[in-house]
Order: C-alpha cells, then sequence, then structure tokens
C-alpha cells in the first residue's frame, strides 16, 4: 500500500517482506537523517578545507558511525588546500555610495591593504570583453552574465580573474553571482588563475547589484567601486575522507560505494551542499545495519573531504585504492541538494545501463525510477579512468542554485521527508547492486558514457 506524506509517497507493505521494500519503509518512516544532519549543521556550521570545523566534524561523524555499528570506520588522511577569505567588503562610491554585498572567489588573491578603487568597466561576456579591451585598462571588470545553466555559466566565475587581466588589463575583477535567483545573496565558489597571466583579485557581488551597474553604464553614468580583500592561501593542512562499511557475505572484496562530500564552502551551513547528501550515502548504510541485511558484496561509505575547492579527497582515495579499483563494482553519490528524488544519473556501457534500469524499479513509489544521462558528480568523476560505472542520484534541482554556496545553505532549505526519500533511494539503489547475483559489466575502455 502507498501512503501519501505531503510531496513524497511512502512505500507500506503490509508483509515488508522484500528488502527494497524494508529500506524505503526504515528510511522514510523516520526523521532520523533529518535530525542527524541538523545536528551536523547547528553544531559545526560551514566545514570548509583547512578548518577547525571540518576536522572537529569529521571526529564526531567517525565516532557516530561506530556508534552505529557500521564496520572498518575510519579516516584516511589526504592533505588538503587552505585559503582562508579573511575581512572583505566593497563599495560603490560613484554615481552614489552604497555598500554591496560580496564574497570573494575561492584562491583569489588579496587586494592592496588599502583596497583598489577603480572606475567599473561592464561586459556581457568575455567576447563582448575582447571586442572592449582596450577601455578594461586600470579598471575593475565586472562581468554581468545571466544565469542560464550551471555548466555554462560558473565558467564566468571560474576564468573571469584569467580573462580580465589577459584580455583588458583590469586591476580586478567581478562577476554577477552565479544563480538564478537572488535576494541580494552573493555567491562564493573557485576559481582559477593562469601562470602566464597576471593575478588579479575576483569576487561576486549580487545579481541585483551587477544589473543595477548595466543600467547605470547603459545611462552613461561613471561608476567607482572600492574593493578590499585580505585572501590568502596558506599552505596544505591535513583532512580525511571518512570510510565505513557493511561487509558483503559473499564477495566481500567486490565494493559498491555509496557517497556525499562532508565539507562546504565557508558561508551558510553547508545543509544542502553537501551535508544532506552525506547524511543520506551514510543513512543508507545505517538502515541496511539496523534491519540486519549483509549483501553479497561490501557496501562502502565514502563521505570525501576537500569536495569544494580541489577534489584532494577523491583523488586521494583513488591512489590509495588504485590497486581494488577494478573490484569497485559502482560508485554512487548525491550531492545535489536532497530535495525531491527523481532517479539517477548513470556514466557506463550499455550493458550496465540496462541493468541499472531494472534494479531501480523498486523505487517507483517515491518517484525514483528515471535513469538520465546528465554525468556524474565531481568526486566519484575521479574514478572515471578507472571505468568505474557511476551513479549520481538526480533530485528535484528547482530551486538547488537559489542557495548554492551562498550564506542561504542552511537547513531550513530542505524537507525531512524529502531528505528521507533520497536516503532510501540511495539505499536501495546500493543495496540492489551490492546484492545482484552478477556484478554490473564494465564498459569497454573509452566507452563509458
Amino acid at each position: 500500500m502507498l501512503l501519501a506524506h505531503g510531496a513524497i509517497l511512502l512505500c507500506v507493505s503490509a508483509s515488508a517482506t522484500d528488502v527494497p521494500t524494508k529500506l524505503i519503509d526504515a528510511a522514510t518512516n523516520s526523521d532520523f537523517a533529518y535530525q542527524r544532519l541538523a545536528q551536523l549543521c547547528d553544531t559545526f556550521g560551514p566545514r570548509f578545507s583547512g578548518t577547525t570545523n571540518l576536522e572537529a566534524a569529521i571526529d564526531w561523524i567517525l565516532a557516530q558511525m561506530k556508534k552505529d555499528g557500521l564496520e572498518n570506520v575510519h579516516g584516511e588522511k589526504v592533505m588538503v588546500p587552505h585559503w582562508v577569505r579573511g575581512a572583505e567588503s566593497a563599495e560603490m562610491l560613484s554615481p552614489r555610495a552604497r555598500r554591496l554585498p560580496m564574497l570573494g572567489l575561492g584562491g583569489s588573491i588579496a587586494t592592496p591593504p588599502e583596497g583598489i578603487t577603480a572606475e567599473v568597466l561592464v561586459v556581457r561576456s568575455f567576447a563582448d570583453l575582447t571586442q572592449r579591451a582596450a577601455e578594461a585598462v586600470n579598471k575593475i571588470v565586472l562581468f554581468n552574465v545571466p544565469y542560464t545553466t550551471y555548466g555554462d555559466t560558473v565558467a564566468i566565475r571560474r576564468s573571469g580573474a584569467i580573462e580580465a587581466a589577459r584580455a583588458g588589463g583590469a586591476v580586478a575583477s567581478l562577476i554577477r553571482s552565479v544563480t538564478p535567483f537572488s535576494m541580494q545573496s552573493p555567491h562564493t565558489g573557485s576559481m582559477s588563475y593562469d601562470a602566464a597571466v597576471r593575478k588579479i583579485p575576483h569576487a561576486a557581488i549580487t545579481v541585483e547589484d551587477a544589473a543595477m551597474m548595466q543600467r547605470m553604464q547603459d545611462r552613461g553614468e561613471k561608476i567607482v567601486v572600492r574593493l578590499s580583500m585580505s585572501a590568502e592561501t596558506l599552505p596544505g593542512v591535513p583532512s580525511s575522507n571518512i570510510v565505513a562499511e557493511i561487509t558483503g557475505r559473499e564477495k566481500p572484496e567486490e565494493i559498491v560505494l555509496v557517497s556525499g562530500h562532508i565539507d562546504s564552502w565557508d558561508v551558510g551551513q553547508g545543509a544542502m551542499d553537501d551535508g544532506g547528501g552525506a547524511i543520506a550515502a551514510w543513512e543508507a548504510a545505517r538502515v541496511m545495519h539496523d534491519l540486519g541485511l549483509r549483501p553479497r558484496r561490501t557496501v562502502r561509505v565514502v563521505l570525501w573531504t576537500n569536495e569544494e575547492n580541489g577534489l584532494a579527497g577523491a583523488r586521494g582515495y583513488e591512489q590509495l585504492h588504485r590497486g581494488e579499483m577494478a573490484r569497485h563494482v559502482v560508485a554512487i553519490e548525491s550531492d545535489r541538494g536532497t530535495f525531491k528524488p527523481q532517479g539517477f544519473s548513470f556514466v557506463g556501457g550499455d550493458a550496465a545501463r540496462n541493468m541499472i534500469q531494472a534494479l531501480v524499479e523498486p523505487l517507483a513509489c517515491i518517484g525514483a525510477t528515471k535513469i538520465f544521462d546528465e554525468g556524474s558528480e565531481s568526486d566519484v568523476g575521479v574514478l572515471r579512468r578507472d571505468n568505474v560505472p557511476l551513479l549520481a542520484l538526480v533530485d528535484d534541482e528547482t530551486k538547488y542554485f537559489w542557495y548554492h554556496h551562498s550564506d542561504g545553505d542552511t537547513l531550513d532549505k530542505l524537507d525531512p521527508r524529502e531528505l528521507s526519500a533520497c536516503a532510501a533511494a540511495m539505499a536501495v539503489m546500493a543495496w540492489q547492486v551490492a546484492d545482484a547475483p552478477s556484478p554490473l559489466p564494465r564498459a569497454e575502455d573509452g566507452k563509458q558514457h
């Protein structure tokens, strides 16, 4: 029987004899995952690489996993980058005085101690900057590029400082935050430099202020901004991936990896990106353990460190476990916000995809049976070169980029029922692959799609 519970249909089986139904019932008839996420977020706050917040959260999770009764619980050390935001501000001085909400972009250099005061040139694209390169000399270049898709628009954040310095001789660069919706909320994220191009400070301002400055420039008004940033990049520091397992009963050497990343940016609470995904992966294993279930293969939970600004955790894992990559049957990750689940995105061969399509059928009652071709998440994507089949939990991303990498990424944005449904989807998929009579077939080298 099915019970409607808000936007989620919960599976309730009168006999509850089949394992997928047991997993779905156990995950969705409890708010345990949400309460655990609340404790993580409220206790430790944002968990940026290099911070005591992250390391304290890792220690807490390891202790809780042991209390849960999971097996082989341990941390695996990796070195992670250590960028520190420091004090920062932006102020428009002309044509009127206004404090500009802003966030420096991860990896940016600082301004001089006195800041940078300069005229602003607003451009609409890299091509627009190239055409107006002569106007950009000694100015702050503002990229006013509206959000289309994250994959397209994030290029401005990533390479804006390089292009502003190379094409126009700018003294600093600003971007319109990478988001489709804003309430004067700036969004941070990683950026890059090119060793062959002079480094300049790089920061994000709000959608509203970028649009305002575009209008001012279109009216012929002179815009002057003072930007101050004390950011610095310190030597790398040690951190850890978190690992826990349910050992397989027949083929313990074969591994079904289920994961999310535990680090976040240094703003908000990291609830949506990716505290919820980490908790969903962890909950998938906890529910299996509490039900006394042990699949044929080992289910390994990995909570990655340093996804946000380096992928050091994923790269360290791949290096440490390279000798067993051939025995990784699949790598699953949740990193899209844990809203209402819709299914999984798959990267692998056609034979494995057909098998996944059959294994996902028990998730019909929570509406999560679609198989998408949207690529993998960043961490498990590192394993693609080892030809490991990859799955990414896909949920309703309508509001994900509203809060992504901003102070708005807080617990209240998530629904306990939707988080529980995401945990159920992760649990069922991990179980189905781990307990299948045969492993997922590998694609021929270079044939993953």
